[in-house]
């Protein structure tokens, strides 16, 4: 009897020690199992690490190339920034020591007399007609005194409505008629000064002044003269175009972007540059080229209108050998 009951004890044992090396098998199979997914883990975020590191390395790599290249586009900005300031502070130099009244003879060299024009080897010169050309000035334009008699001594008065006219359009500057003051050269001015005979082409030239597109030009006069398609409209180098009047033309007009030349008559070039005169004064003022104060400006202004007058009245000054 104690003999079954210590084999029966034994074989329960048994049992349970199989299944404890059963559980213990599936146990390590588990660890082994999990091992590698740890290993596996492991490897995963070493690559991925490796991955971040060279992308960032990458990136880096890419900004600092980057930055230097806009580095050095800044400094090459810089210098031609500084370059071109340089030259508008040159050209406003030239352009604010070139008024109408004084031409600066370096930015308008169609102001040389025609002798030294031919020596460069052309026949002509062309310039826009906000170019400055041959002015009447003050000293000028006064009748010279009689031997042994004084000079009488020029004297002025600024006239308040003119001048408050011309204050209101200084705050606003343009080249159009709107303002009173402009409307008010227009009408005294600008329109009978460029009023000819042939009506038609003087608006065509008033439009084209207005619009700087106006091409002055002498005449070559020992060559013999180019005319274009419309030859019998634009007249020959003896015959203005504007005045129709007999006189020898040596200067003819272009404009805009028309084919034709129009010669015209010393009388009328005097007319037409008068004009372009003040409209050269009035765009500096709009540009903001002129620093000097508004009474100084206003004489200027005033100076131009009387030399727009003197040449409607048929005075003007040819040039020289």
């Amino acid at each position: 009897m104690e003999k079954e009951i210590r084999e029966k004890g034994s074989e329960i044992l048994r049992e349970q020690l199989d299944a404890a090396k059963k559980e213990l098998k599936l146990k390590d199979k588990e660890c082994e199992r999990l091992a590698q997914v740890r290993i596996q883990l492991e490897e995963e975020l070493e690559e991925l690490t490796a991955s971040l590191f060279e992308e960032a390395h990458k990136m880096v790599r890419e900004a600092n190339v980057k930055q230097a290249a806009a580095e050095k586009q800044l400094r090459e900005a810089q210098g031609k920034i500084d370059v071109l300031l340089a030259e508008v502070t040159a050209l406003k130099t030239l352009v604010l020591t070139s008024t109408p009244s004084t031409p600066n003879r370096q930015l308008h060299p169609q102001l040389l007399s025609p002798k030294a024009g031919h020596k460069q080897g052309r026949g002509h010169s062309r310039n826009k007609s906000a170019s400055g050309i041959l002015q009447l000035g003050p000293e000028s334009a006064a009748s010279p005194s009689v031997s042994g008699t004084p000079a009488a001594k020029e004297e002025r008065e600024t006239d308040s409505i003119l001048y408050t006219e011309f204050l209101a359009w200084r705050e606003q500057p343009g080249v159009d008629r709107a303002s009173a003051f402009l409307s008010r050269i227009y009408r005294e001015d600008i329109g009978p000064c460029l009023s000819f005979t042939r009506s038609e082409l003087s608006q065509s030239v008033q439009s084209a002044v207005e619009s700087n597109s106006l091409s002055i030009e002498p005449v070559a006069m020992s060559a013999v003269p180019t005319v274009k398609a419309t030859a019998t409209e634009c007249g020959g180098h003896k015959t203005c175009a504007l005045s129709g009047t007999s006189q020898l033309c040596r200067h003819r007009i272009k404009l805009g972007d028309k084919e034709s030349y129009y010669y015209i008559s010393p009388s009328s070039r005097a007319r037409i540059t008068a004009v372009c005169n003040f409209f050269t004064y009035i765009r500096y003022i709009q540009q903001g080229l002129v620093r000097h104060e508004a009474e100084q400006m206003f004489r200027e202004v005033m100076r131009l209108r009387r030399e727009m007058t003197v040449a409607k009245l048929g005075f003007f000054f040819t040039d020289q050998g």
